[in-house]
């Protein structure tokens, strides 16, 4: 591990708790955190860092630190979870530029993953997503991302990065990104066109009202995803008072079940959660909110199902079924109910109940027809 000293600063943590103290049950006692010396995290499973960097979106970067405000309500909730241990690294140093800043968030994350560790980012601006891809890009290391996100930011117009960051992530050569997802986005705040180009690249992106349908679809989603990005802007006001974007988006609990399928998935080794300005905020409720996703994206880790291989059929159901004179396997694994199927090159995607109920009534599965296309 490489001095991370230069990029890190100590947690204050008696001013997380106005009693000073936590009791045995909260997460405040349990978890590893950076006061005098960076801990070691070679026992951990998921370390937090924080981050207040926001003029990527026209901010200023205010003295008290957001940051901290999410991670004081995070340090009261209880520890259910004894099978996952977390550390702390406390707050990036902030540059003297944002590409400073990216630099240094891109080395503690690609710290933490080197480490085989989880990194979940307390941001600053959703231009920072651009530093969590940064470190797959520096180890040449293809992936698909999913941001839940209201926008879909590609305004090439705009001088603000957080309005195009997906410009530079989505087309910037070499490429890592192999697909990508797009939850929650709101149609009125979105050009048509747009929309259009996303398609011709055959990028997948769910509106906010299709998702609340069946927010369980989403889970595949994020079980094929290695990064996951989510700003929330995606979260009504009510449920989000410091989200000034919109009234309307995915309430608490839609979020915090979101989180919870990042965490659950395997692939995913970063999960970053942006847009958090604690001056907007009110009674710290949007600090609760992400303190509460947090915990429900520890409790999908908890409850990571590590699977047998795909190749070990004797640990899944097999379902052979046709649509449209194409034979098709789907896999339900006995050990935790979900999905797979096969697509023509004979590997396997993740998918849901419902892709085989369609097949099984000879229809294409949308899923099954994008990855195809995507591969033609």
């Amino acid at each position: 591990m490489q001095d991370l000293h230069d990029f890190l600063l100590p947690i204050d943590r008696l001013s997380l708790n106005d009693d000073n103290s936590f009791n045995d049950g909260q997460l405040g006692t349990h978890i590893i955190s950076h006061e005098k010396q960076i801990p070691d995290i070679s026992d951990a499973d998921v370390v937090l860092i924080g981050i207040n960097e926001a003029r990527g979106s026209g901010q200023k970067n205010n003295e008290f630190s957001s940051a901290d405000a999410v991670r004081k309500e995070l340090y009261q909730l209880h520890y259910w979870h004894k099978t996952v241990v977390l550390a702390d690294w406390g707050n990036v140093v902030i540059g003297h530029d944002v590409a400073d800043s990216y630099a240094a968030l891109k080395t503690v994350i690609r710290e933490i993953l080197d480490a085989g560790k989880i990194a979940v980012v307390i941001g600053g601006s959703h231009d920072l997503t651009l530093a969590q891809y940064a470190v797959y890009k520096d180890l040449n290391r293809p992936i698909e991302a999913v941001c839940v996100d209201a926008l879909i930011n590609l305004k090439g117009d705009s001088n603000l990065k957080s309005d195009h960051f997906l410009l530079d992530m989505l087309t910037t050569e070499p490429n890592m990104v192999k697909h990508y997802n797009h939850i929650g986005f709101q149609s009125y705040f979105v050009h048509p066109r747009l929309l259009e180009t996303m398609d011709k690249l055959r990028f997948d992106c769910y509106r906010l009202g299709i998702v609340k349908e069946d927010i369980d679809e989403m889970e595949p989603v994020f079980r094929n995803a290695h990064l996951a990005s989510f700003d929330i802007s995606a979260i009504k006001n009510s449920d989000a008072p410091a989200n000034k974007i919109s009234p309307n988006g995915f309430n608490g609990e839609e979020a915090c079940r979101l989180s919870q399928f990042a965490g659950q998935s395997t692939n995913i080794n970063s999960f970053g959660i942006y847009g958090y300005n604690a001056h907007l905020d009110m009674h710290q409720l949007t600090a609760k909110q992400i303190a509460q996703m947090i915990w429900y994206f520890i409790d999908g880790v908890s409850k990571r199902q590590h699977e047998p291989d795909l190749n070990n059929l004797n640990h899944f159901n097999e379902f052979h079924t046709f649509f449209s004179e194409i034979d098709t396997l789907f896999l339900q694994s006995k050990r935790s109910g979900r999905w797979w199927m096969q697509l023509p090159d004979k590997q396997f995607i993740a998918c849901s109940q419902k892709d085989y109920v369609k097949a099984s009534n000879n229809q294409i599965p949308e899923r099954w027809m994008r990855y195809v296309e995507r591969s033609l």
